[in-house]
């Protein structure tokens, strides 16, 4: 029989490490909801390429402005940059710590991998996370802070930029590639959210999950892939 007084420790113990992991999951699948709203409204900006020059280039100033005179300028930009720096940290951290103790739990993987039900996206999630990051930092040289134009040409215009970094093939496959594992890490991080959150406790409700989480994926991917894919066509120059 076991000693009581030795047993309750661990107990304990093991309570607050599962409290400690259903926080840091609710953390995670928060800051990756805050994610999922950033790039559906960069989304919008971006498909303002459609609208032509000076209204792509009318949003993008916009965005500087917003918030004025209760803001300074660019106050709203850089407080949107801020949080979303937060959110990223806390994300990448939740899921590093839930990756130890997943892995200290079962020190010895699986000699035969069973299939557990997860959406085939979930496979990507580890890999694609990384991509994804080191995409997001191209992607803030390419446009943000560096604003580097691979074809040599002027850096100060959205719209112009824009249009030389997707007029370059090989840039236009990069994108698309970072897109489909963007809608890959969508697909999955939207589904483990609403399950961290409880809304899939039952199979109707697991099915509409599963449904949303698709949808969002292919709106945002697929939104995001509609301006490079016009400017290598031509339709936007």
């Amino acid at each position: 029989m076991a000693d009581p007084v030795t047993t309750r420790p661990a107990l304990v113990e093991g309570a607050r490490a599962s409290r400690t992991t259903i926080a840091l999951k609710l953390l995670m699948a928060l800051s990756g909801l805050a994610f999922v709203g950033f790039v559906l409204g960069h989304m919008y900006g971006n498909l303002k390429a459609f609208s032509g020059h000076d209204a792509f280039n009318e949003y993008a100033h916009h965005l500087r402005e917003l918030g004025e005179p209760l803001l300074p300028h660019m106050g709203f930009v850089w407080i949107m940059r801020a949080g979303l720096l937060i959110a990223l940290i806390v994300h990448v951290a939740a899921a590093v710590e839930l990756t130890r103790r997943a892995r200290k739990a079962r020190p010895v993987k699986y000699v035969v991998k069973k299939h557990t039900g997860a959406i085939p996206a979930s496979r990507l999630m580890r890999w694609g996370g990384l991509t994804l990051f080191l995409f997001i930092v191209w992607h803030l040289v390419n446009f943000t802070f560096g604003k580097v134009n691979v074809q040599g040409g002027e850096t100060d215009d959205p719209y112009n930029l824009l249009v030389d970094t997707f007029d370059v093939w090989w840039m236009t496959v990069i994108y698309l590639a970072a897109m489909a594992m963007l809608g890959a890490h969508l697909h999955h991080g939207v589904w483990s959210s609403l399950q961290t959150l409880g809304l899939t406790s039952t199979a109707a409700s697991r099915a509409r999950a599963k449904t949303i989480s698709f949808a969002i994926a292919i709106l945002i991917a697929g939104g995001f892939s509609l301006v490079p894919i016009a400017v290598l066509a031509g339709l936007i120059d």
